[in-house]
């Protein structure tokens, strides 16, 4: 492993190391105006597996890609109207915007489950040349392994790293403590309503839609997907401590297709169809190696605290499972005060249909 001091070594000497180093599949760390990132050569698959390896426990969450400008940004995704106003507004700057990739532009493992990619363009002029002169994207993950502090210093990077993470890093770009600013704000375009999946530097009511809470569905394919991606938002939680979905709305306006996306998220391969005689569902999943089970409810039924008792759902709430709850409304009071002791994460969500949409209303 190299250490180049950026703010003492030259410009051009700095760039064609990193350049080569890149070009060779390995991976460098590199200052942002964030933090400091991981990076590789985002279409080289040995080079993502390595840069996999090096983060850790990614259990199928997405990279993000640093490019140059929309220029470049546009072969790799497929930038829609509302990124495109969010680029024109936000980027250069923190603030990462999440498209449907172009199938084989990138390496397998760059890209979510669901064919989006994040892409960012650095409010930071040597990333900017960096990936200039390379020709192409970087991954522009934080440098941290996964659950570990934000690092702001090379130092602080290698302090939470394995020795066998340590040995992945081919070259440090040390740019000396950098200021303690949050992540980017990571705003996804791909669905009918542009949604703030995380924020960061940039306050949410000013990138995207600020009321994060409520998603708009044109079809089944994409509630399935918005199923997906509130799951894959929630992962840590389930796997700490498990996550219960309530969900409310009338007959037919798509409560057994969200809890469809949700068995889609966890590979279940099985046929979901509604419980409404026999009250629960079953399913075992999978995940990337992360066990559980998937528990589909139906509380149409319930109307007493006596029968909501007998279902004896306390067996249910454990970490790595999954509680899906149609008609929610119906037992919310027992059922809330159930988990208050299993302290499961929890969300609501309201379903409603506007024409051939449905509105989701997001409690989390």
């Amino acid at each position: 492993m190299q250490i180049l001091d950026v703010n003492t070594e030259s410009t051009p000497a700095v760039l064609k190391q990193a350049v080569n180093t890149l070009l060779s599949g390995g991976l460098i760390i590199f200052p942002t105006e964030t933090t400091y990132g991981a990076g590789v050569n985002a279409t080289n698959p040995e080079a993502v597996q390595k840069l996999l390896a090096y983060k850790s426990r990614r259990e199928g969450k997405p990279l993000s890609i640093a490019v140059s400008g929309q220029e470049m940004a546009e072969k790799y995704v497929e930038l829609n109207d509302q990124a495109k106003i969010l680029y024109r507004q936000f980027l250069p700057g923190p603030v990462t915007v999440v498209s449907n990739v172009v199938t084989g532009s990138v390496a397998p493992g760059v890209a979510s489950e669901f064919g989006t990619l994040g892409v960012r363009i650095p409010e930071y002029q040597l990333v900017l040349d960096l990936v200039k002169m390379l020709g192409k994207p970087i991954t522009a993950t934080s440098a941290n392994g996964s659950g570990k502090p934000r690092p702001y210093s090379v130092k602080t990077v290698f302090k939470h790293l394995s020795d066998k993470q340590a040995s992945l890093v081919d070259l440090v770009l040390d740019a000396g403590t950098l200021p303690s600013n949050p992540p980017s704000t990571v705003i996804d375009t791909t669905m009918s309503t542009p949604v703030t999946v995380r924020s960061g530097k940039v306050a949410v009511d000013q990138a995207g839609n600020d009321d994060h809470s409520t998603l708009l569905s044109n079809s089944e394919d994409e509630t399935l997907s918005l199923a997906g991606k509130r799951c894959l938002m929630h992962w840590n939680d389930i796997t700490a401590k498990g996550l219960v979905i309530g969900l409310n709305g009338p007959l037919g306006v798509g409560k057994t297709v969200f809890a469809k996306g949700v068995a889609k998220f966890l590979a279940i391969d099985e046929k979901i169809t509604s419980p409404t005689y026999s009250y629960i569902q079953e399913y075992d999943y999978n995940r990337h190696g992360n066990k559980g089970n998937f528990y589909h409810l139906d509380m149409w039924k319930v109307d007493s605290k006596e029968a909501f008792e007998r279902l004896d759902l306390s067996e249910l709430m454990k970490p790595g499972n999954i509680v899906v709850v149609e008609w929610f409304d119906q037992v919310a009071l027992w059922l809330t005060e159930l988990n208050n002791q299993a302290k499961l994460e929890f969300i609501s969500i309201d379903i409603k249909q506007d024409g051939n949409n449905r509105i989701f209303k997001i409690y989390d």
